[in-house]
Order: C-alpha cells, then structure tokens, then sequence
C-alpha cells in the first residue's frame, strides 16, 4: 500500500527563509531517523537547491515531504520551483564548472551526485524545476515496474493538512487507486478524505462503481467527499474506473488525450442509482493523470516540450506550478503503463 503524505510548502523570497526551510527539513530528517553522515549530505542538497534559487531566480517555491511507504528506509524528496529566466541547455549546467554566473558552477552536479533520483526540468523564459529524493540509506534503482506511481499533493496555503489523499493498493495482478478530495479544506476535509481511504483500504470487491458505493456508505458521519477509483488488471492490460464529482479524469497516449467524466454527486452524502465502469484498454507509457479541483482543467501538456523524457514526478510539478488555484487544496497523481524509463 502506498499512501504518501503532502508536500510542505515554503515561498522562498530572500535569504532568511533559506535559512528557515534549511533547519526545519535537517530537523525532519533527524526525527524520521537518518544517519549523520546522510543527514549532512541532505545539509549540503538544500543548501545547494535554495541558495541557486535565490542566486538565479530571485525567488521561487520550495515543497519537500518524507515518504515513509512501509518502509524502513524513508527518503527525503525535494522540490524547488521557479518563475525564473530558465536555462537554455539544462543539461550543460550540470556539468561541474559549468555556471551563468561568475560562481565555482559544482552546485547542480553536487545535488545530482549526492540525490538517489535526481531531475532537472528547465525551459528559456518559462523557469526551472528541480527534484531530489534522497534516502535515508542509498538506495538501488528501482526495478521496472508494470505501473508507475506519481503523486503530488499540497494543502491550501495557510493549512497544515490537505483534504485532498490518495491510496495505492498493489495487488499481484494490478494496482488500485483512490482519489479523494475532502469538502472544502482543512481538519474536516481532511478527516472526510481520510476516512474515505480507509473504507477503500478495507473493500474487497473489484468493480471500482462497487468501490465508490462501499466507501459512500462509510463515510456518511463525515462532510463528504468526491473522489475516483481507478483498477488497472495487468493479464488483461486493461484500467476500470469510476469518478463521482470534480475530479478530472485524463488519458495521455503520446501526445494524444481523451477526458473522462465522471458523475455528478458527494460520496457520503448523494450518489447516483445507476452507474458503469468506465472501460480502458492499456497502452505501453499511457499516463492516466487525475487531478483534484485545485488544478485548473485546461492544461496542454504540448506546451512542455521533452517533458516525458523525465520522471512523471516533472509532469505534477509543471501543472502545479501553472496551473493551481493556490485557493484550495491541490493534488495530482500519474499513473504510467509499463513506463519505457
């Protein structure tokens, strides 16, 4: 089961909230038990992220979250984002030596060499993303995997939890995915949310129409929520779904996408009497994007050139950047069929 927790957001304007952001993630990394030597390390990778944003865009927004996933090896993963002049051949500035200003140039090598998954996304005129995850014990690359798994979640500005979750239950044919969006924001939102995964956590039927009608009937104490559950079955290669409120539902094949509606209601308070499971064939690095209501639904991934040659983690982060109403809760997750990278 996957079920990562939300991204803590910092606007990063000067130097002094550098030096906050530095000692909040070197505390958080301590408490979830890295060792000194990889706690120093993570010292070094966010002093490096921040002190370029400041020194090349001026400003820009820094999240980072520790991902624990039932594991006994948490990372760390980091993201900074900016509205900055971008880089016209990011993968040059990689390159120790290499800088645009009169500085050593070794700060984007140091972060990629010391990181266990490193990404730099960069368009002229646009601005910059970079991503670090770093583990408490380095880690191997991961084996392909059947479907891979992104998520993005970052609560209102102002809140310290998101009413937006999601959950991912790996089964030895498939994988099964909730997406839920608590009513509102806040405390009770993200208790509407919660209790919502839990329910989906517990179900054992396999029609995701089944799924909703479960988890609507476990919910009904809570404010409600909207939500989609999609099942993707590997021996048929092929997604079920079902969507019920303003989640957005999308398919990318290539650069080729088709939306999905789903049907009008509030899990745990009115749902339609007749619904279907929507059917999908599966098609190798098919990207099944679902986004809460605090990302605007008119994206164009057309305008982020190269952007798939990159971790789906990228992709989250470009339509969070452009596209979050930054007046609610905002959560993405991607899902790829047998990704090529």
């Amino acid at each position: 089961m996957d079920n990562p927790t939300h991204f803590t957001s910092y606007s990063v304007e000067d130097r002094s909230h550098v030096a906050i952001v530095k000692r909040e993630i070197h505390s958080r990394v301590v408490q979830a038990g890295f060792p000194k030597t990889r706690v120093a390390e993570v010292d070094i990778v966010v002093s490096e992220i921040t002190s370029n944003l400041i020194k090349y865009a001026g400003s820009g927004e820094l999240l980072y979250r520790i991902v624990l996933n039932g594991t006994d090896n948490p990372a760390l993963e980091v993201l900074c984002i900016d509205n900055g002049p971008g880089m016209t051949d990011p993968a040059r500035m990689l390159r120790d030596g290499i800088s645009t200003r009169d500085t050593l140039g070794q700060g984007l090598g140091a972060i990629q060499r010391l990181s266990d998954t490193f990404e730099l996304y960069s368009l002229k005129g646009w601005g910059t993303i970079v991503y670090a995850q770093i583990a408490a014990t380095k880690r191997e690359p991961a084996a392909k995997a059947n479907i891979r798994i992104r998520s993005f979640n970052v609560p209102k500005p102002g809140e310290t939890v998101s009413g937006d979750g999601h959950l991912v239950k790996h089964e030895k044919n498939g994988v099964r995915i909730f997406v839920a969006d608590g009513l509102g924001h806040g405390e009770a939102a993200h208790e509407a949310a919660t209790a919502g995964l839990q329910a989906f956590q517990s179900t054992q039927t396999e029609s995701p129409v089944e799924m909703l009608r479960y988890v609507h009937e476990q919910v009904r104490k809570t404010r409600g929520m909207v939500g989609t559950i999609a099942s993707y079955n590997k021996t048929d290669n092929e997604w079920t779904f079902c969507g019920i409120g303003n989640i957005s539902n999308r398919t990318y094949t290539g650069l080729e996408f088709k939306n999905y509606m789903s049907y009008n209601g509030i899990i745990g308070l009115n749902i339609p009497g007749t619904m279907k499971d929507a059917r999908i064939p599966g098609e190798k690095n098919q990207h099944l994007i679902l986004c809460s209501d605090g990302i605007r639904t008119r994206w164009d991934i057309t305008k982020y050139p190269s952007v798939f040659k990159h971790d789906t983690i990228i992709l989250a982060a470009c339509l969070y950047k452009d596209f979050s109403r930054r007046n609610d809760d905002a959560s993405i997750l991607i899902a790829t069929v047998n990704p090529s990278r």
